[in-house]
Protein backbone atom coordinates (compact mmCIF):
# COMPACT_ATOMS: atom_id res chain seq x y z
CA UNK A 1 0.00 0.00 0.00
CA UNK A 2 0.68 3.76 -0.23
CA UNK A 3 0.88 6.39 2.54
CA UNK A 4 2.17 9.75 2.88
CA UNK A 5 5.43 10.37 5.29
CA UNK A 6 6.33 13.94 6.38
CA UNK A 7 10.12 14.49 6.44
CA UNK A 8 12.57 17.21 7.55
CA UNK A 9 12.82 19.76 4.40
CA UNK A 10 16.22 19.91 2.59
CA UNK A 11 16.37 23.56 3.23
CA UNK A 12 16.18 22.79 6.97
CA UNK A 13 19.39 20.92 7.51
CA UNK A 14 22.78 22.29 8.49
CA UNK A 15 26.32 21.33 9.41
CA UNK A 16 26.19 20.10 13.07
CA UNK A 17 29.31 22.34 14.97
CA UNK A 18 28.79 20.20 18.46
CA UNK A 19 29.66 16.53 16.22
CA UNK A 20 31.16 17.37 12.82
CA UNK A 21 30.50 15.21 10.53
CA UNK A 22 26.74 14.74 11.48
CA UNK A 23 24.32 16.65 9.82
CA UNK A 24 21.67 18.77 12.22
CA UNK A 25 17.93 19.74 11.25
CA UNK A 26 17.09 23.31 12.32
CA UNK A 27 13.91 23.91 15.49
CA UNK A 28 11.18 23.90 13.48
CA UNK A 29 8.97 27.20 13.29
CA UNK A 30 5.24 26.79 13.85
CA UNK A 31 3.39 25.87 11.04
CA UNK A 32 6.47 23.95 9.23
CA UNK A 33 4.82 21.89 6.46
CA UNK A 34 7.62 19.54 6.72
CA UNK A 35 8.74 17.61 3.44
CA UNK A 36 5.70 15.17 2.85
CA UNK A 37 6.57 12.18 0.41
CA UNK A 38 4.28 9.15 -1.00
CA UNK A 39 5.88 6.62 0.48
CA UNK A 40 5.92 2.41 -0.63
CA UNK A 41 4.82 0.58 3.10
CA UNK A 42 4.93 -2.82 3.24
CA UNK A 43 1.81 -4.26 4.85
CA UNK A 44 3.14 -6.51 7.48
CA UNK A 45 -0.82 -8.38 8.09
CA UNK A 46 -0.03 -10.09 4.88
CA UNK A 47 0.07 -13.50 5.16
CA UNK A 48 3.51 -14.63 4.47
CA UNK A 49 5.28 -11.20 4.76
CA UNK A 50 8.85 -10.88 5.81
CA UNK A 51 9.14 -10.07 9.00
CA UNK A 52 11.62 -7.47 10.21
CA UNK A 53 13.75 -8.21 12.94
CA UNK A 54 14.79 -6.12 16.04
CA UNK A 55 18.37 -6.71 15.67
CA UNK A 56 18.72 -6.09 12.26
CA UNK A 57 15.61 -3.82 11.20
CA UNK A 58 15.33 -2.19 14.56
CA UNK A 59 12.23 -2.87 15.35
CA UNK A 60 9.36 -5.95 14.74
CA UNK A 61 6.30 -7.02 15.94
CA UNK A 62 4.82 -8.71 19.21
CA UNK A 63 2.33 -10.70 20.73
CA UNK A 64 0.85 -9.29 23.86
CA UNK A 65 -1.93 -11.38 23.82
CA UNK A 66 -1.10 -13.84 26.48
CA UNK A 67 -0.32 -10.86 28.83
CA UNK A 68 -3.78 -10.94 30.34
CA UNK A 69 -3.08 -8.48 32.47
CA UNK A 70 -2.15 -5.60 29.80
CA UNK A 71 -5.23 -6.72 27.96
CA UNK A 72 -7.61 -6.33 31.06
CA UNK A 73 -5.99 -2.43 31.90
CA UNK A 74 -5.68 -1.71 27.72
CA UNK A 75 -9.44 -2.28 27.93
CA UNK A 76 -9.84 -0.13 30.67
CA UNK A 77 -7.64 2.62 28.77
CA UNK A 78 -9.80 2.06 25.57
CA UNK A 79 -13.35 2.35 27.63
CA UNK A 80 -11.99 5.48 30.04
CA UNK A 81 -10.45 7.16 26.86
CA UNK A 82 -7.45 8.01 29.09
CA UNK A 83 -4.38 6.65 31.12
CA UNK A 84 -5.00 7.55 34.71
CA UNK A 85 -3.12 6.84 37.81
CA UNK A 86 -4.32 3.84 38.79
CA UNK A 87 -3.82 2.24 34.89
CA UNK A 88 -0.70 4.00 34.77
CA UNK A 89 0.59 1.45 37.44
CA UNK A 90 -1.12 -1.32 36.23
CA UNK A 91 0.17 -0.87 32.74
CA UNK A 92 4.11 -0.86 33.98
CA UNK A 93 3.23 -4.02 36.83
CA UNK A 94 1.45 -5.85 33.55
CA UNK A 95 5.44 -5.68 31.57
CA UNK A 96 7.79 -5.46 34.02
CA UNK A 97 10.14 -9.03 34.58
CA UNK A 98 7.69 -10.40 31.71
CA UNK A 99 9.66 -12.04 28.48
CA UNK A 100 8.38 -11.36 24.75
CA UNK A 101 9.50 -14.13 21.98
CA UNK A 102 11.75 -12.70 19.27
CA UNK A 103 11.78 -15.79 17.63
CA UNK A 104 15.09 -17.84 16.10
CA UNK A 105 15.38 -18.70 20.06
CA UNK A 106 15.93 -14.89 21.18
CA UNK A 107 13.66 -13.54 24.25
CA UNK A 108 13.44 -9.99 25.11
CA UNK A 109 13.54 -9.33 28.54
CA UNK A 110 11.39 -6.36 29.97
CA UNK A 111 13.42 -5.30 32.68
CA UNK A 112 11.27 -2.26 33.98
CA UNK A 113 9.54 0.74 32.18
CA UNK A 114 10.88 3.97 32.54
CA UNK A 115 9.29 6.67 34.26
CA UNK A 116 8.67 9.21 31.55
CA UNK A 117 7.60 8.62 28.10
CA UNK A 118 4.07 6.64 28.47
CA UNK A 119 1.51 8.14 26.46
CA UNK A 120 -2.09 7.99 25.31
CA UNK A 121 -2.40 9.15 21.89
CA UNK A 122 -5.32 10.41 19.64
CA UNK A 123 -4.84 11.16 16.04
CA UNK A 124 -7.82 11.64 14.10
CA UNK A 125 -7.98 10.94 10.29
CA UNK A 126 -5.20 12.98 7.86
CA UNK A 127 -3.58 14.16 10.84
CA UNK A 128 -6.54 15.90 12.84
CA UNK A 129 -6.12 17.52 15.88
CA UNK A 130 -8.59 15.49 18.17
CA UNK A 131 -7.29 16.64 21.45
CA UNK A 132 -9.30 20.42 22.08
CA UNK A 133 -7.84 20.02 25.62
CA UNK A 134 -3.76 19.87 24.59
CA UNK A 135 -2.04 16.95 26.59
CA UNK A 136 -2.82 16.58 30.40
CA UNK A 137 -0.23 13.95 31.99
CA UNK A 138 -0.46 10.91 30.05
CA UNK A 139 -3.01 12.01 28.02
CA UNK A 140 -3.81 14.61 25.15
CA UNK A 141 -0.52 13.36 22.28
CA UNK A 142 -1.32 13.73 18.80
CA UNK A 143 -0.02 11.15 16.39
CA UNK A 144 3.76 12.04 14.90
CA UNK A 145 3.12 13.78 11.92
CA UNK A 146 7.19 14.25 11.45
CA UNK A 147 9.68 11.07 11.09
CA UNK A 148 11.42 10.84 13.26
CA UNK A 149 13.80 9.10 16.23
CA UNK A 150 13.09 9.16 19.90
CA UNK A 151 16.56 9.61 21.38
CA UNK A 152 20.31 10.37 21.26
CA UNK A 153 22.30 7.77 22.78
CA UNK A 154 24.98 10.63 23.08
CA UNK A 155 22.54 13.09 24.08
CA UNK A 156 20.29 15.24 26.54
CA UNK A 157 19.17 13.90 28.87
CA UNK A 158 20.66 10.00 28.73
CA UNK A 159 24.07 11.98 28.92
CA UNK A 160 22.80 13.56 32.06
CA UNK A 161 20.87 10.50 33.60
CA UNK A 162 23.93 7.76 33.03
CA UNK A 163 26.73 10.44 33.61
CA UNK A 164 27.48 9.71 29.71
CA UNK A 165 27.73 6.03 30.42
CA UNK A 166 24.84 5.52 27.84
CA UNK A 167 26.65 4.21 24.92
CA UNK A 168 28.36 1.69 26.48
CA UNK A 169 25.51 0.43 28.46
CA UNK A 170 22.96 0.32 25.44
CA UNK A 171 22.91 -1.33 22.50
CA UNK A 172 22.51 1.34 19.61
CA UNK A 173 23.28 2.16 16.06
CA UNK A 174 24.30 6.18 15.37
CA UNK A 175 25.06 7.42 12.35
CA UNK A 176 29.10 8.31 14.50
CA UNK A 177 28.73 5.22 16.50
CA UNK A 178 27.07 1.49 17.35
CA UNK A 179 27.25 -0.98 20.02
CA UNK A 180 26.51 -4.65 19.17
CA UNK A 181 28.27 -5.93 22.46
CA UNK A 182 25.76 -5.08 24.97
CA UNK A 183 22.77 -7.00 25.73
CA UNK A 184 20.63 -4.21 27.19
CA UNK A 185 18.16 -1.98 25.09
CA UNK A 186 16.61 1.19 25.34
CA UNK A 187 13.05 0.23 23.35
CA UNK A 188 9.59 1.93 22.50
CA UNK A 189 6.64 -0.11 22.87
CA UNK A 190 3.74 1.07 20.85
CA UNK A 191 0.13 -0.61 21.37
CA UNK A 192 -2.39 0.63 19.30
CA UNK A 193 -6.28 0.36 20.80
CA UNK A 194 -7.97 1.38 17.79
CA UNK A 195 -5.78 2.54 14.41
CA UNK A 196 -8.27 2.77 11.33
CA UNK A 197 -6.43 5.82 10.50
CA UNK A 198 -2.64 6.68 11.01
CA UNK A 199 -0.91 3.79 11.50
CA UNK A 200 2.74 3.88 13.03
CA UNK A 201 4.79 3.29 10.21
CA UNK A 202 8.92 1.94 10.80
CA UNK A 203 11.81 2.26 8.55
CA UNK A 204 13.66 -0.57 8.23
CA UNK A 205 17.24 0.81 9.49
CA UNK A 206 19.52 -1.64 7.07
CA UNK A 207 17.88 0.93 4.53
CA UNK A 208 19.14 4.20 5.41
CA UNK A 209 21.89 6.43 4.81
CA UNK A 210 22.49 7.72 7.96
CA UNK A 211 25.24 10.14 7.61
CA UNK A 212 23.13 11.80 4.63
CA UNK A 213 19.54 11.30 6.24
CA UNK A 214 20.03 11.20 9.54
CA UNK A 215 19.80 14.11 11.40
CA UNK A 216 20.43 15.72 14.74
CA UNK A 217 17.34 17.71 16.33
CA UNK A 218 16.92 19.43 19.62
CA UNK A 219 12.88 18.81 20.54
CA UNK A 220 11.70 21.23 23.49
CA UNK A 221 9.74 18.61 26.00
CA UNK A 222 8.99 21.35 29.05
CA UNK A 223 5.48 21.16 27.73
CA UNK A 224 4.84 18.07 28.45
CA UNK A 225 7.94 16.19 30.42
CA UNK A 226 9.07 17.01 33.85
CA UNK A 227 12.35 18.10 33.37
CA UNK A 228 15.16 19.50 34.96
CA UNK A 229 16.28 22.79 33.42
CA UNK A 230 19.49 21.50 32.15
CA UNK A 231 17.39 18.44 30.34
CA UNK A 232 14.53 20.73 28.90
CA UNK A 233 15.63 19.78 25.67
CA UNK A 234 15.53 16.19 24.17
CA UNK A 235 18.40 15.22 21.65
CA UNK A 236 16.43 13.35 19.42
CA UNK A 237 16.82 12.90 15.33
CA UNK A 238 14.81 14.11 12.26
CA UNK A 239 15.23 12.43 9.20
CA UNK A 240 15.45 13.25 5.06
CA UNK A 241 13.62 11.29 2.74
CA UNK A 242 15.18 9.00 0.28
CA UNK A 243 13.23 6.42 -2.06
CA UNK A 244 15.29 3.94 -0.99
CA UNK A 245 14.77 3.95 2.47
CA UNK A 246 11.88 0.76 3.27
CA UNK A 247 8.71 1.51 5.42
CA UNK A 248 6.64 -1.39 7.20
CA UNK A 249 3.22 -0.68 8.88
CA UNK A 250 0.48 -3.14 9.78
CA UNK A 251 -2.77 -1.77 9.18
CA UNK A 252 -5.89 -2.26 11.81
CA UNK A 253 -3.79 -3.63 14.58
CA UNK A 254 -5.67 -4.07 17.36
CA UNK A 255 -4.16 -4.17 21.28
CA UNK A 256 -3.08 -8.15 20.85
CA UNK A 257 -0.04 -7.12 19.39
CA UNK A 258 2.20 -4.21 18.94
CA UNK A 259 5.57 -2.78 18.03
CA UNK A 260 8.86 -2.72 19.96
CA UNK A 261 11.50 -0.46 18.24
CA UNK A 262 15.09 0.67 19.46
CA UNK A 263 14.56 3.91 21.04
CA UNK A 264 17.79 4.92 19.88
CA UNK A 265 17.36 5.89 16.72
CA UNK A 266 14.47 3.97 14.56
CA UNK A 267 12.82 6.52 12.10
CA UNK A 268 8.94 6.30 12.58
CA UNK A 269 5.58 8.70 12.17
CA UNK A 270 2.47 8.23 11.56
CA UNK A 271 1.63 7.30 8.15
CA UNK A 272 -1.28 8.99 6.26
CA UNK A 273 -3.31 6.40 4.35
CA UNK A 274 -5.36 6.90 1.61
CA UNK A 275 -8.56 8.11 1.45
CA UNK A 276 -7.87 10.02 5.35
CA UNK A 277 -9.00 13.04 3.51
CA UNK A 278 -12.66 12.02 2.97
CA UNK A 279 -12.95 10.54 6.28
CA UNK A 280 -11.59 13.91 7.88
CA UNK A 281 -14.01 16.32 5.73
CA UNK A 282 -16.89 13.78 6.61
CA UNK A 283 -15.89 13.70 10.37
CA UNK A 284 -15.54 17.62 10.14
CA UNK A 285 -19.19 17.91 8.39
CA UNK A 286 -20.49 15.36 10.92
CA UNK A 287 -19.28 17.54 13.51
CA UNK A 288 -20.63 20.72 12.26
CA UNK A 289 -24.27 19.64 11.87
CA UNK A 290 -24.12 17.96 15.81
CA UNK A 291 -23.44 21.64 16.53
CA UNK A 292 -25.92 22.89 15.14
CA UNK A 293 -28.41 20.55 16.51
CA UNK A 294 -26.80 21.26 20.10
CA UNK A 295 -27.16 24.98 20.09
CA UNK A 296 -31.01 24.76 18.54
CA UNK A 297 -30.29 26.45 15.23
CA UNK A 298 -32.30 24.32 12.64
CA UNK A 299 -31.57 26.86 9.63
CA UNK A 300 -27.60 26.09 10.11
CA UNK A 301 -28.20 22.10 9.71
CA UNK A 302 -30.37 22.73 6.79
CA UNK A 303 -27.48 24.38 4.71
CA UNK A 304 -25.32 22.11 6.34
CA UNK A 305 -26.87 18.94 5.13
CA UNK A 306 -27.71 20.26 2.06
CA UNK A 307 -23.83 20.31 0.65
CA UNK A 308 -22.59 17.58 2.22
CA UNK A 309 -18.89 16.40 1.26
CA UNK A 310 -18.04 15.06 -2.31
CA UNK A 311 -14.34 13.70 -1.71
CA UNK A 312 -14.51 9.81 -1.62
CA UNK A 313 -11.63 7.38 -0.60
CA UNK A 314 -10.38 5.71 -3.77
CA UNK A 315 -11.26 2.22 -4.54
CA UNK A 316 -7.29 1.13 -3.14
CA UNK A 317 -8.38 2.27 0.33
CA UNK A 318 -8.44 -0.04 3.47
CA UNK A 319 -11.77 -2.14 3.84
CA UNK A 320 -12.04 -0.26 6.99
CA UNK A 321 -11.60 3.64 5.59
CA UNK A 322 -14.26 2.59 2.41
CA UNK A 323 -16.73 1.02 4.82
CA UNK A 324 -16.08 4.10 7.20
CA UNK A 325 -16.79 6.53 4.58
CA UNK A 326 -20.03 4.44 3.15
CA UNK A 327 -21.37 5.08 6.88
CA UNK A 328 -20.53 8.20 7.11
CA UNK A 329 -22.12 9.69 3.40
CA UNK A 330 -25.03 7.63 4.70
CA UNK A 331 -25.31 9.68 7.64
CA UNK A 332 -24.95 12.53 5.89
CA UNK A 333 -27.93 12.08 3.48
CA UNK A 334 -30.07 10.94 6.52
CA UNK A 335 -29.21 14.07 7.76
CA UNK A 336 -30.99 15.98 4.73
CA UNK A 337 -34.35 13.90 5.28
CA UNK A 338 -34.13 14.31 9.39
CA UNK A 339 -36.08 17.39 11.22
CA UNK A 340 -33.65 19.15 13.38
CA UNK A 341 -36.01 20.32 15.45
CA UNK A 342 -37.17 16.75 15.96
CA UNK A 343 -36.45 13.93 18.34
CA UNK A 344 -35.02 12.18 15.54
CA UNK A 345 -31.57 14.86 15.01
CA UNK A 346 -30.94 14.06 18.48
CA UNK A 347 -30.74 10.10 18.15
CA UNK A 348 -28.89 11.08 15.01
CA UNK A 349 -26.38 13.42 16.40
CA UNK A 350 -25.45 9.87 19.02
CA UNK A 351 -25.21 7.37 15.75
CA UNK A 352 -22.45 10.36 13.97
CA UNK A 353 -20.68 11.21 16.69
CA UNK A 354 -19.88 7.26 17.08
CA UNK A 355 -19.12 7.39 13.40
CA UNK A 356 -16.73 9.98 14.33
CA UNK A 357 -15.00 8.02 17.15
CA UNK A 358 -14.96 5.09 15.00
CA UNK A 359 -12.40 6.60 12.86
CA UNK A 360 -10.04 7.94 15.55
CA UNK A 361 -6.69 6.17 16.00
CA UNK A 362 -5.91 5.44 19.80
CA UNK A 363 -2.52 4.09 20.91
CA UNK A 364 -0.81 3.83 24.10
CA UNK A 365 3.31 4.14 23.73
CA UNK A 366 5.95 3.36 26.45
CA UNK A 367 9.54 3.24 26.75
CA UNK A 368 11.48 0.04 28.37
CA UNK A 369 14.82 -1.14 29.87
CA UNK A 370 14.82 -4.66 28.14
CA UNK A 371 17.39 -7.44 28.22
CA UNK A 372 18.13 -9.43 24.86
CA UNK A 373 18.34 -13.06 26.49
CA UNK A 374 20.14 -16.22 24.02
CA UNK A 375 21.57 -13.78 21.92
CA UNK A 376 23.16 -15.58 19.49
Amino acid sequence: MRGTLTFTRPADVIADDERPGLLRARLAEEGNPGDPHLCELRDLSVDGAPEPRLRSAGFQTVDLAENHALQTVLAEVRAADEITESSNEAIRASLNGTEMSLGGGEVLRVDFVVDDGLFHRRSGPNGLDVNPGGIDGFNGHGGAQFVHGDQDVFGTPLRQLLEGAAPDMFRHVTPDGRNDEASTCLLNLWIPLHAPVQPLALMDRTTLDAPRHQLRYGLPVDGFLDRDDDAGVNDIWNFLYDPDQRWHVWPDMTSDRGYIFDTLGTGHGAAVLAGEDALEAHYLALGRLCQAHDRGDADAWRALAAEPPTLRPPADATPTILAAADAMAALMEEAAETEPAGPAAGLWCQRARAAMDAVIRRSVELRLVATLVNAD
